[in-house]
């Protein structure tokens, strides 16, 4: 509930939006299609490439963990929505 929350704090930006989408209970198309915004797939991109030239702070460091655990749900929704569509058809 805390990243619910914590929209504007940083760190939190992206996981709600991705939670809140996840918790409306989309249709397993839907779910195929997510994809990150543009303003999270720019935050996810200052991180990488700060991690190559400068390496992260202990605070972007925390922040990659919790993109890289969103990620993860976003990819097990997926699979879950592949095998269901998959299932479904036969």
């Amino acid at each position: 509930m805390r990243e619910l929350n914590a929209k504007g704090q940083s760190g939190f930006s992206g996981t709600a939006e991705v939670l809140e989408f996840l918790a409306k209970l989309p249709t397993p198309q839907e779910i195929l299609a997510i994809r990150p915004s543009e303003a999270l797939q720019a935050q996810i991109n200052q991180l990488l490439e700060k991690n190559c030239t400068t390496g992260l702070t202990i605070a972007e460091e925390k922040t990659w963990q919790q993109y890289q655990y969103l990620e993860h749900l976003v990819r097990l929704a997926k699979t879950e929505a592949y095998l269901r569509l998959k299932t479904s058809f036969f």
